[in-house]
Protein backbone atom coordinates (compact mmCIF):
# COMPACT_ATOMS: atom_id res chain seq x y z
CA UNK A 1 0.00 0.00 0.00
CA UNK A 2 1.01 3.59 -0.41
CA UNK A 3 2.83 5.25 2.42
CA UNK A 4 0.42 7.93 3.56
CA UNK A 5 2.11 11.21 4.23
CA UNK A 6 4.91 11.15 1.66
CA UNK A 7 4.48 12.51 -1.86
CA UNK A 8 5.21 10.06 -4.63
CA UNK A 9 7.89 11.42 -6.96
CA UNK A 10 6.29 13.10 -9.94
CA UNK A 11 8.00 10.83 -12.47
CA UNK A 12 6.56 7.75 -10.75
CA UNK A 13 2.99 8.96 -10.26
CA UNK A 14 1.69 8.34 -13.82
CA UNK A 15 3.06 4.79 -13.76
CA UNK A 16 1.60 4.18 -10.34
CA UNK A 17 -1.78 5.58 -11.37
CA UNK A 18 -1.93 3.56 -14.60
CA UNK A 19 -0.93 0.36 -12.81
CA UNK A 20 -3.53 1.00 -10.12
CA UNK A 21 -6.32 1.48 -12.65
CA UNK A 22 -5.29 -1.69 -14.48
CA UNK A 23 -5.29 -3.71 -11.26
CA UNK A 24 -8.70 -2.38 -10.25
CA UNK A 25 -10.12 -3.22 -13.68
CA UNK A 26 -8.81 -6.78 -13.54
CA UNK A 27 -10.05 -7.28 -9.97
CA UNK A 28 -13.54 -5.92 -10.70
CA UNK A 29 -13.89 -7.95 -13.91
CA UNK A 30 -12.84 -11.19 -12.20
CA UNK A 31 -15.10 -10.46 -9.24
CA UNK A 32 -18.12 -9.83 -11.45
CA UNK A 33 -17.48 -13.00 -13.45
CA UNK A 34 -17.12 -14.96 -10.23
CA UNK A 35 -16.67 -18.72 -10.25
CA UNK A 36 -13.50 -20.10 -11.79
CA UNK A 37 -12.16 -16.81 -13.22
CA UNK A 38 -12.20 -15.26 -9.76
CA UNK A 39 -10.80 -18.37 -8.10
CA UNK A 40 -7.98 -18.58 -10.63
CA UNK A 41 -7.02 -14.94 -10.00
CA UNK A 42 -7.17 -15.43 -6.22
CA UNK A 43 -5.02 -18.57 -6.41
CA UNK A 44 -2.48 -16.86 -8.67
CA UNK A 45 -2.26 -13.82 -6.37
CA UNK A 46 -1.85 -16.07 -3.31
CA UNK A 47 0.92 -18.04 -5.04
CA UNK A 48 2.82 -14.86 -5.90
CA UNK A 49 2.43 -13.55 -2.35
CA UNK A 50 3.85 -16.78 -0.93
CA UNK A 51 6.90 -16.50 -3.20
CA UNK A 52 7.36 -12.86 -2.18
CA UNK A 53 7.06 -13.78 1.50
CA UNK A 54 9.60 -16.56 1.05
CA UNK A 55 12.00 -14.21 -0.75
CA UNK A 56 11.73 -11.66 2.06
CA UNK A 57 12.66 -14.36 4.56
CA UNK A 58 15.40 -15.84 2.35
CA UNK A 59 13.68 -19.19 1.97
CA UNK A 60 15.04 -21.28 -0.95
CA UNK A 61 12.92 -20.96 -4.08
CA UNK A 62 12.17 -24.71 -4.13
CA UNK A 63 10.18 -24.41 -0.92
CA UNK A 64 8.64 -21.14 -2.03
CA UNK A 65 7.27 -22.73 -5.19
CA UNK A 66 6.14 -25.88 -3.38
CA UNK A 67 4.31 -23.74 -0.83
CA UNK A 68 2.73 -21.65 -3.56
CA UNK A 69 1.61 -24.74 -5.49
CA UNK A 70 0.17 -26.40 -2.39
CA UNK A 71 -1.73 -23.28 -1.39
CA UNK A 72 -3.10 -22.80 -4.92
CA UNK A 73 -4.29 -26.42 -4.91
CA UNK A 74 -6.11 -25.94 -1.60
CA UNK A 75 -7.74 -22.78 -2.89
CA UNK A 76 -8.93 -24.34 -6.15
CA UNK A 77 -9.71 -27.93 -5.15
CA UNK A 78 -10.82 -27.14 -1.62
CA UNK A 79 -13.09 -24.34 -2.76
CA UNK A 80 -14.76 -26.56 -5.35
CA UNK A 81 -15.27 -29.30 -2.75
CA UNK A 82 -16.69 -27.02 -0.05
CA UNK A 83 -18.28 -24.35 -2.26
CA UNK A 84 -19.03 -25.78 -5.72
CA UNK A 85 -19.00 -23.01 -8.30
CA UNK A 86 -22.50 -21.83 -9.19
CA UNK A 87 -24.29 -23.52 -6.29
CA UNK A 88 -24.64 -20.72 -3.73
CA UNK A 89 -27.78 -20.49 -1.62
CA UNK A 90 -30.28 -17.97 -2.95
CA UNK A 91 -33.88 -17.29 -2.00
CA UNK A 92 -36.79 -15.25 -3.33
CA UNK A 93 -37.38 -11.93 -1.59
CA UNK A 94 -41.08 -10.95 -1.90
CA UNK A 95 -40.34 -7.35 -0.94
CA UNK A 96 -38.02 -6.73 -3.86
CA UNK A 97 -39.29 -9.40 -6.20
CA UNK A 98 -35.73 -10.63 -6.77
CA UNK A 99 -33.49 -13.52 -5.78
CA UNK A 100 -31.13 -12.58 -2.96
CA UNK A 101 -28.17 -14.29 -1.32
CA UNK A 102 -29.11 -16.31 1.74
CA UNK A 103 -26.52 -16.25 4.50
CA UNK A 104 -26.75 -17.38 8.11
CA UNK A 105 -24.18 -18.43 10.68
CA UNK A 106 -23.88 -21.86 9.04
CA UNK A 107 -23.43 -20.81 5.42
CA UNK A 108 -19.71 -20.17 5.79
CA UNK A 109 -19.01 -22.75 8.50
CA UNK A 110 -17.11 -24.99 6.01
CA UNK A 111 -14.43 -22.30 6.16
CA UNK A 112 -13.21 -23.79 9.44
CA UNK A 113 -12.28 -26.96 7.57
CA UNK A 114 -10.51 -24.95 4.89
CA UNK A 115 -8.66 -22.85 7.47
CA UNK A 116 -7.52 -26.04 9.15
CA UNK A 117 -6.28 -27.42 5.83
CA UNK A 118 -4.28 -24.25 5.20
CA UNK A 119 -2.82 -24.43 8.71
CA UNK A 120 -1.75 -28.06 8.18
CA UNK A 121 -0.22 -27.21 4.80
CA UNK A 122 1.64 -24.31 6.44
CA UNK A 123 2.96 -26.59 9.16
CA UNK A 124 4.05 -29.18 6.59
CA UNK A 125 5.96 -26.70 4.44
CA UNK A 126 7.47 -25.05 7.49
CA UNK A 127 8.76 -28.33 8.91
CA UNK A 128 10.03 -29.68 5.59
CA UNK A 129 11.83 -26.45 4.73
CA UNK A 130 12.98 -25.93 8.33
CA UNK A 131 11.86 -22.33 8.00
CA UNK A 132 9.31 -21.30 10.62
CA UNK A 133 8.61 -18.14 8.63
CA UNK A 134 6.84 -20.27 6.02
CA UNK A 135 4.29 -21.43 8.59
CA UNK A 136 3.26 -17.86 9.35
CA UNK A 137 3.39 -16.79 5.71
CA UNK A 138 1.22 -19.63 4.42
CA UNK A 139 -1.41 -18.96 7.09
CA UNK A 140 -1.18 -15.18 6.68
CA UNK A 141 -1.87 -15.40 2.95
CA UNK A 142 -3.91 -18.59 2.63
CA UNK A 143 -6.61 -18.16 5.26
CA UNK A 144 -7.80 -14.70 4.14
CA UNK A 145 -7.59 -15.69 0.46
CA UNK A 146 -9.82 -18.72 1.04
CA UNK A 147 -12.18 -16.48 3.02
CA UNK A 148 -12.41 -14.19 -0.01
CA UNK A 149 -13.20 -17.12 -2.31
CA UNK A 150 -16.01 -18.16 0.04
CA UNK A 151 -17.46 -14.63 0.01
CA UNK A 152 -17.43 -14.67 -3.78
CA UNK A 153 -19.34 -17.97 -3.72
CA UNK A 154 -22.07 -16.42 -1.57
CA UNK A 155 -22.35 -13.20 -3.58
CA UNK A 156 -19.74 -11.37 -5.64
CA UNK A 157 -21.03 -8.03 -4.33
CA UNK A 158 -19.64 -8.91 -0.89
CA UNK A 159 -16.15 -9.10 -2.39
CA UNK A 160 -16.73 -5.87 -4.27
CA UNK A 161 -17.69 -4.18 -1.00
CA UNK A 162 -14.46 -5.42 0.60
CA UNK A 163 -12.48 -4.10 -2.38
CA UNK A 164 -14.15 -0.68 -2.24
CA UNK A 165 -13.53 -0.30 1.49
CA UNK A 166 -9.87 -1.28 1.13
CA UNK A 167 -9.26 0.93 -1.90
CA UNK A 168 -11.02 3.87 -0.23
CA UNK A 169 -8.82 3.43 2.84
CA UNK A 170 -5.67 3.47 0.75
CA UNK A 171 -6.64 6.45 -1.41
CA UNK A 172 -8.08 8.66 1.34
CA UNK A 173 -5.21 7.84 3.71
CA UNK A 174 -2.66 8.78 1.07
CA UNK A 175 -4.22 12.13 0.17
CA UNK A 176 -5.07 13.06 3.77
CA UNK A 177 -1.55 12.24 4.89
CA UNK A 178 0.00 14.09 1.97
CA UNK A 179 -2.10 17.24 2.27
CA UNK A 180 -2.34 17.49 6.07
CA UNK A 181 0.77 15.76 7.34
CA UNK A 182 1.24 16.11 11.08
CA UNK A 183 2.32 13.60 13.74
CA UNK A 184 3.56 10.22 12.63
CA UNK A 185 1.39 7.18 13.27
CA UNK A 186 4.07 4.55 13.90
CA UNK A 187 7.47 6.03 13.01
CA UNK A 188 9.44 2.99 14.15
CA UNK A 189 7.45 0.70 11.87
CA UNK A 190 6.46 2.88 8.93
CA UNK A 191 7.91 6.40 9.21
CA UNK A 192 5.79 7.89 6.42
CA UNK A 193 2.35 7.16 7.85
CA UNK A 194 0.53 9.86 9.81
CA UNK A 195 -2.44 10.12 12.13
CA UNK A 196 -4.09 12.35 9.53
CA UNK A 197 -3.74 9.52 7.02
CA UNK A 198 -5.30 7.06 9.46
CA UNK A 199 -8.29 9.32 10.09
CA UNK A 200 -8.68 10.11 6.41
CA UNK A 201 -8.57 6.42 5.51
CA UNK A 202 -11.18 5.52 8.11
CA UNK A 203 -13.45 8.35 6.94
CA UNK A 204 -13.11 7.35 3.29
CA UNK A 205 -13.82 3.69 4.07
CA UNK A 206 -16.87 4.64 6.14
CA UNK A 207 -18.27 6.86 3.38
CA UNK A 208 -17.69 4.60 0.38
CA UNK A 209 -18.53 1.46 2.36
CA UNK A 210 -21.89 2.97 3.27
CA UNK A 211 -22.57 4.14 -0.30
CA UNK A 212 -21.68 0.74 -1.76
CA UNK A 213 -23.87 -1.08 0.77
CA UNK A 214 -26.74 1.32 0.06
CA UNK A 215 -26.39 1.04 -3.72
CA UNK A 216 -26.42 -2.76 -3.72
CA UNK A 217 -28.96 -2.95 -0.88
CA UNK A 218 -26.64 -4.94 1.37
CA UNK A 219 -27.65 -5.78 4.92
CA UNK A 220 -27.33 -3.02 7.57
CA UNK A 221 -24.12 -4.56 8.89
CA UNK A 222 -22.26 -3.43 5.79
CA UNK A 223 -23.50 0.14 6.05
CA UNK A 224 -21.82 0.71 9.39
CA UNK A 225 -18.62 -1.32 9.51
CA UNK A 226 -16.77 0.46 6.69
CA UNK A 227 -14.98 2.78 9.13
CA UNK A 228 -13.75 0.03 11.47
CA UNK A 229 -12.67 -1.98 8.43
CA UNK A 230 -10.67 1.04 7.29
CA UNK A 231 -8.77 0.91 10.58
CA UNK A 232 -8.26 -2.83 10.16
CA UNK A 233 -6.94 -2.30 6.62
CA UNK A 234 -4.33 0.12 7.93
CA UNK A 235 -3.43 -2.29 10.73
CA UNK A 236 -2.81 -4.91 8.04
CA UNK A 237 -0.65 -2.43 6.17
CA UNK A 238 1.36 -1.68 9.30
CA UNK A 239 1.84 -5.37 9.99
CA UNK A 240 3.38 -5.94 6.57
CA UNK A 241 5.55 -2.85 7.05
CA UNK A 242 6.78 -4.36 10.32
CA UNK A 243 7.55 -7.65 8.55
CA UNK A 244 9.49 -5.84 5.82
CA UNK A 245 11.43 -3.79 8.36
CA UNK A 246 12.43 -6.96 10.20
CA UNK A 247 13.43 -8.57 6.91
CA UNK A 248 15.41 -5.49 5.85
CA UNK A 249 13.56 -4.89 2.57
CA UNK A 250 11.69 -1.88 1.20
CA UNK A 251 9.12 -3.74 -0.92
CA UNK A 252 7.88 -7.32 -0.94
CA UNK A 253 8.63 -7.55 -4.66
CA UNK A 254 8.88 -5.65 -7.95
CA UNK A 255 6.09 -7.20 -10.00
CA UNK A 256 3.72 -4.21 -9.95
CA UNK A 257 5.11 -0.97 -11.49
CA UNK A 258 5.05 1.83 -8.94
CA UNK A 259 3.51 -0.39 -6.26
CA UNK A 260 6.19 -2.91 -5.35
CA UNK A 261 5.00 -6.47 -4.86
CA UNK A 262 1.58 -8.09 -4.79
CA UNK A 263 1.83 -8.44 -1.01
CA UNK A 264 2.46 -4.68 -0.76
CA UNK A 265 -0.74 -4.11 -2.67
CA UNK A 266 -2.96 -6.62 -0.86
CA UNK A 267 -1.80 -6.41 2.77
CA UNK A 268 -4.80 -4.34 3.88
CA UNK A 269 -7.20 -6.44 1.81
CA UNK A 270 -6.10 -9.64 3.55
CA UNK A 271 -7.00 -8.13 6.92
CA UNK A 272 -10.35 -6.70 5.80
CA UNK A 273 -11.60 -9.79 4.01
CA UNK A 274 -10.75 -12.03 6.95
CA UNK A 275 -12.44 -9.70 9.47
CA UNK A 276 -15.54 -9.41 7.27
CA UNK A 277 -15.80 -13.16 6.80
CA UNK A 278 -15.40 -13.84 10.51
CA UNK A 279 -18.22 -11.39 11.28
CA UNK A 280 -20.52 -13.28 8.92
CA UNK A 281 -19.40 -16.64 10.32
CA UNK A 282 -20.29 -15.30 13.79
CA UNK A 283 -23.87 -14.76 12.64
CA UNK A 284 -23.79 -11.00 12.30
CA UNK A 285 -25.53 -11.03 8.90
CA UNK A 286 -28.60 -9.17 10.09
CA UNK A 287 -31.88 -8.45 8.35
Amino acid sequence: MSQAGTPVPGSDLPTRFAAGIAMIAVAVAATWLGGWPFRALAAAAAAVMIVEWADMHRVPRLWAWLGAALLAAILLVGAEYLYPAGSADWMYDPASGAMVAFVDDQTLSPNWLAFGAVALAALLIGLLSRRLAMIGGMAYVGIPTFAMVSLSWVWEVLVLWVFVVTWATDIFAYFAGRSIGGPKLAPRISPNKTWAGLIGGVAGAALLGWLTAWYFDLEPLFRWIGGPMGAIAQAGDLYESWVKRRAGVKDSGTLLPGHGGVLDRLDGLLAVVLATTLLLMAGLWTA
